[in-house]
């Protein structure tokens, strides 16, 4: 659905507010609509030679009955017959419609028709069709019961039927792992042009991302992720499109720059962060790393003293080991995800690690003055005791300083389950593009 307004190049559609930022809804949240609006956005670029054929295949296949999908053209600029053949489509179906943006980039695209949707959930996918459109109804189902504030495609699940170049092939699996190492997120792909997401994510999400272009997808899923947003992925079968235009080496080079901008930007911090792990869950996992950080130490020291004196050996692991503990801590113990201030988490571990030494090292001098044939369980005992107290400190250390959880801004609970329930139509965001636009 569109509306009118005079100030702005895109067009206004249907919203109402879904699952939001660390959804809480439940599969039932939904049961006061009997049906979930979609607007499927299908940017374009001078495809006047498969876009009518694209439309027809997409409004072929059809989706549930609980679900009212509108096909969105988003032309970005095209400069051959694209213009007069999506108007023509917008006017022959009434659930496809036809926007014009008067500058390129897929994320420009994107971001402003997404951002004046009114739809509960708003999505994309390219117009060759790569991606097997039958993922858009599950997608669908997992943002629509509250599981998830964001789904996507991803061609590099195992068990997949995908046909692609090799160049294409070894440049995608070497740029999604650039992303875990660099950006520490843990989504399989995202590149693959096959996104939804509900309305809330997107209308919260979307006014923080920069770039315009490719990286506009990796932008928009990173920041998700370190803001706590909930992605699902689902494995899809992929064709490649021998007549892509896209520039592999070009986008590649940009996508680097993005990541390094990411890296630089504190932005993510501000608005959420994603949910720790329940204590219970802390425990169990500061332990698991406890046991691989002492066997860690061990390992150093005892091939590091082959090489070095003793001394200088175990402040060797002492340091490497309390490292990696802070480091693997902070994934797997307390849920951290953004890679920014890493530097200060490790300060802040080695200055906890002190401390606790300093625990073990009263131990020692209080045992030092043990005499008789107890002396050395006694001196097991203290230092056990000793060890034993410097863990718990550690523990609430880095629970309460090192990893500390700042205020989250983001909707309270009961503010999502109240947008989730009501209809808030607003029509009057952007102009309409009639059969007639050029």
């Amino acid at each position: 659905m569109l509306g009118l307004c005079g100030d702005a190049n895109v067009d206004a559609m249907r919203y109402e507010s879904s699952a939001g930022n660390r959804s809480s809804a439940h599969p039932g949240s939904t049961s006061l609509r009997t049906t979930t609006t979609v607007d499927l956005v299908v940017p374009v670029y001078d495809e006047e030679d498969t876009l009518a054929s694209s439309i027809e295949t997409l409004l072929a296949s059809g989706t549930g009955r609980s679900t009212e999908v509108t096909i969105i053209i988003a032309d970005n600029a095209s400069s051959d017959s694209t213009p007069r053949i999506a108007a023509a489509l917008a006017a022959e179906h009434p659930n496809v419609e036809y926007v014009r943006l008067e500058a390129k980039g897929r994320g420009r695209a994107l971001s402003q028709v997404w951002q004046s949707s009114t739809a509960d959930i708003v999505a994309y996918t390219d117009v060759d069709l790569a991606t097997d459109i039958r993922v858009l109804e599950p997608m669908v189902e997992v943002i629509r019961s509250g599981l998830a504030d964001l789904a996507i495609a991803s061609r590099l699940r195992p068990g997949l039927a995908v046909e692609r170049g090799i160049k294409r092939e070894i440049v995608s699996r070497c740029y999604n792992r650039l992303l875990r190492i660099s950006l520490g997120v843990r989504f399989s792909d995202a590149q693959c042009a096959f996104k939804a997401m509900s309305a809330r994510a997107a209308q919260e999400l979307l006014p923080q991302i920069e770039d315009t272009e490719w990286f506009f997808d990796t932008e928009l899923l990173t920041r998700a992720e370190w803001a706590g947003y909930r992605i699902h992925e689902f494995g899809t079968d992929w064709t490649d499109d021998p007549d892509s235009s896209v520039d592999v080496i070009s986008t590649a080079w940009k996508d680097i720059k993005g990541i390094v901008r990411l890296r630089k930007d504190d932005r993510a911090h501000v608005s959420a962060e994603p949910p720790a792990p329940n204590t219970g869950a802390q425990i169990l996992h500061f332990i698991d790393v406890g046991i691989i950080s002492t066997v860690l130490y061990a390992m150093i020291l005892l091939f590091g003293s082959q090489i070095v004196s003793a001394v200088t050996a175990n402040i060797i692991a002492l340091f490497l080991s309390t490292v990696a503990n802070t480091a693997l801590n902070r994934s797997h113990t307390f849920g951290v995800r953004a890679p920014h201030h890493r530097l200060t988490s490790q300060l802040k571990g080695l200055a906890a690690f002190g401390l606790c030494l300093a625990f073990t090292s009263a131990g020692l001098a209080v045992a030092d003055g043990f005499t008789g044939p107890w002396a050395s369980v006694g001196t097991l005992g203290v230092l056990t005791l000793a060890n034993l107290a410097a863990t718990v400190v550690r523990f609430v250390l880095m629970r309460t300083w090192v990893f500390a959880r700042g205020t989250r801004l983001g909707a309270s609970n009961a503010d999502r389950q109240t947008t989730t329930s009501e209809s808030g139509r607003s029509t009057d965001h952007l102009p309409k593009a009639g059969p007639g636009h050029d």
